[in-house]
């Protein structure tokens, strides 16, 4: 049987990125002492779960553009309502950015944010 090991994300900016990630998911590098973002710019890296099992992320450096509406994206659960504003709020001061995303439905249970390495425009 399958597991899912690693999810592969491209960034414009792989330090900023991991900065983000890693705060946003209590995320540590796989490899600090092999020179992480904490080191110095890197083409690549590797976040893992700081406590615990679960995926890895990996971060690689991208040139080609942020799909407007992109295929694969990352479904973040909260407990309940109140967490998950509080999750926002957290998300947002890291350095997320609320998106008014033209697909919401009518009554929606969720929210899209984009992450530090998303260009500013509307969905």
């Amino acid at each position: 049987m399958l597991s899912i090991g690693t999810i592969v994300m491209g960034a414009a900016d792989v330090r900023r990125a991991a900065d983000f990630w890693g705060a946003a998911l209590d995320y540590v590098p796989r490899d600090p002492e092999g020179g992480g973002p904490a080191n110095g710019p890197r083409d690549w890296t590797v976040l893992v779960p700081a406590h615990g099992p679960g995926p890895g992320l990996a971060l690689g450096l991208s040139t080609s553009p942020v799909q407007r509406h992109p295929r694969v994206h990352l479904d973040l659960y909260a407990a309940d309502a109140a967490e998950q504003r509080a999750e926002i709020d957290r998300l947002v001061a890291l350095g997320a950015r609320r998106v008014d995303w033209d697909s919401y439905p009518e009554d929606p249970d969720f929210v899209v944010l984009a992450d530090p390495d998303t260009p500013d425009y509307q969905f």
